[in-house]
């Protein structure tokens, strides 16, 4: 069953948004929030009778998810929710702080008092979350404070590469695993990268949102390499 993907959309709404759009947005919130897992097969009847409508928008959802990385199809299995190894993972790691590092430094160049603020209020509600009480919140959170940064960097170019090639997959995993002194350092990047912008200190914000990607990439790929060597 997949009942924890069920969100029922009003009436109105799907009256004014594509079914498929709205299947797509729905299958990402889940795999992003952790509701479908890793390794989960994907049954398209299943998914249609639960999310209320039809195969074929799932299909095409499916088929979205399978382009943005976040699902495979493999023969005679079907849809499931893509599985990153750990090499896999620290690459996608190197190259998301090359490119997001960028931004960060494109943004120190571009950001207003106002944006300054955004991300200073961001801090402030990343502070008082905790992924055991509300895992969704700190990973809608984070996802807010990173996107406002690629918002302000103006490269439409660099954000699509982030937000498809390398966030999506990612981005989101790891915060089911950290402890309070990760979320707390964690939370200490967040607050640095902001005051180097602040600062317009764009080789500080690169250098400063390059740790704070491979602190959590240390955390992601350790958890997974004890996955696999338990699986072994």
């Amino acid at each position: 069953m997949v009942a924890r993907v069920t969100r029922v959309l009003p009436p109105n709404d799907t009256l004014v948004r594509n079914a498929s759009v709205a299947a797509t947005e729905l299958i990402r919130d889940a795999i992003i929030e952790g509701r479908l897992e890793p390794g989960r097969r994907l049954k398209e009847e299943e998914l249609a009778r639960e999310l209320g409508i039809s195969r074929t928008p799932v299909r095409e959802a499916l088929l979205v998810l399978q382009a943005e990385d976040l699902v495979v199809a493999t023969p005679n299995r079907g849809a499931t929710v893509r599985i990153h190894d750990a090499k896999d993972l620290q690459e996608q790691y190197e190259l998301r702080a090359l490119l997001e590092g960028l931004a960060t430094r494109r943004a120190a160049e571009r950001i207003t008092k106002d944006e300054v603020e955004l991300l200073r209020e961001s801090c402030g509600r990343f502070d008082e979350l905790s992924p055991d009480e509300d895992l969704r919140g700190v990973v809608r959170e984070n996802l807010f404070f990173h996107h406002t940064i690629l918002s302000v960097s103006a490269s439409d170019r660099l954000t699509a590469l982030v937000r498809k090639v390398i966030e999506l997959p990612l981005v989101y995993n790891s915060y089911r695993w950290y402890s309070g002194d990760q979320m707390g350092i964690s939370a200490h990047y967040h607050r640095q990268i902001t005051k180097a912008l602040a600062d317009r200190d764009a080789d500080r914000a690169e250098l400063v949102m390059k740790e704070h990607l491979f602190e959590a990439r240390d955390v992601l790929v350790a958890h997974v390499e004890a996955i696999q060597a338990g699986r072994a």
